[in-house]
């Protein structure tokens, strides 16, 4: 944590180059990552705040990884305030990747689904299950997690994974889940599981792309590794 911060240099700034004008009269795309950061934290020392949170963090990536409880934690004079305004901020982002209809990513490899989750999903301490509903053109619609287990089990109801992707009258769909351990291994269970997918998704008309286990930095695709989907 940075418990030195020099004096505040906002007020020294001309008002049309402080973050906050410079966002609304040269737009967003216009400024750079402190200016974006320390526009959304606000008050007096938000350039410091900016330049402490990449120092702790590196970038937006490790940003997005952090709770909000460690960007507080880990960044002097932030607040739970301005820790909650830079999550949101940041999941906004990140939905809208999910939600421009014209520009939706298109899964060809289980690397696609590990490249979009990893980052979010290696380091989480419980066992998190994760839906991503698929088109007719293998697009992503959209994502949610619909399980959130303990440390060391997750009781998953299929019909509960299925209710979600008829909601969105997707095509098929692709589920994920982390190992707290960092092993991406697949259990029996997770064999099993995969397993009732399949066949629930056959009767429904929805069918099961892959089930990803993703561990630290790492993860195995069950599909293809033929676990679970050999019926």
């Amino acid at each position: 944590m940075n418990d030195n911060y020099p004096k505040p240099t906002l007020h020294l700034l001309p008002l049309r180059e402080r973050p906050a004008c410079r966002v609304a009269e040269n737009g967003a795309d216009a400024c750079n990552l402190v200016e974006l950061l320390a526009a959304i934290v606000g008050g007096a020392r938000q350039i410091e705040i900016a330049h402490s949170l990449l120092a702790e963090f590196g970038d937006l990536d490790g940003l997005l990884k952090a709770s909000a409880a460690e960007l507080e934690r880990s960044t002097r004079g932030l607040g739970p305030a301005g820790a909650a305004r830079l999550k949101a901020a940041l999941e906004l982002g990140r939905r809208v990747l999910l939600e421009m209809p014209q520009d939706r990513l298109r899964i060809g490899s289980p690397g696609d689904v590990a490249q979009l989750l990893i980052a979010e999903m290696s380091y989480l301490e419980q066992e998190h299950f994760r839906v991503l509903f698929i088109d007719t053109r293998n697009r992503l619609l959209d994502s949610e997690t619909v399980y959130v287990g303990s440390l060391n089990a997750m009781y998953i109801r299929v019909a509960e994974v299925f209710r979600a992707a008829t909601r969105r009258n997707c095509a098929a769909i692709i589920v994920a889940h982390n190992h707290p351990s960092g092993d991406p291994s697949p259990s029996p269970e997770d064999v099993e599981v995969t397993r009732r997918l399949v066949q629930a998704g056959e009767l429904l008309n929805i069918e099961l792309l892959d089930h990803l286990v993703i561990g630290r930095q790492r993860f195995v695709s069950l599909r293809e590794r033929g676990l679970g989907f050999d019926n």
